[in-house]
């Protein structure tokens, strides 16, 4: 009985999230960007500004690294 009430409550929990995830998921999807970019668009822009920034830290990070073999 005890085994029972259990899997009822853990598949309630899972189903709640499932649901509470995809209603998320559609009302971001649909969210217009602020800047009036297609939400395709938008992704794509972060995710090129991301890489930028990523590969600009790399470049700061390998110049020090440089610098401080050239101080031995």
């Amino acid at each position: 009985m005890l085994g029972r009430l259990l899997s009822l409550v853990l598949g309630l929990a899972v189903v709640a999230f499932i649901a509470y995830w995809a209603l998320n998921r559609v009302v971001d999807a649909e969210r217009p960007d602020p800047e009036g970019r297609s939400q395709p668009k938008a992704v794509l822009d972060r995710t090129r500004e991301t890489t930028r920034r990523i590969e600009q830290d790399t470049e700061r990070r390998m110049q020090e690294a440089e610098r401080k073999l050239d101080e031995r």
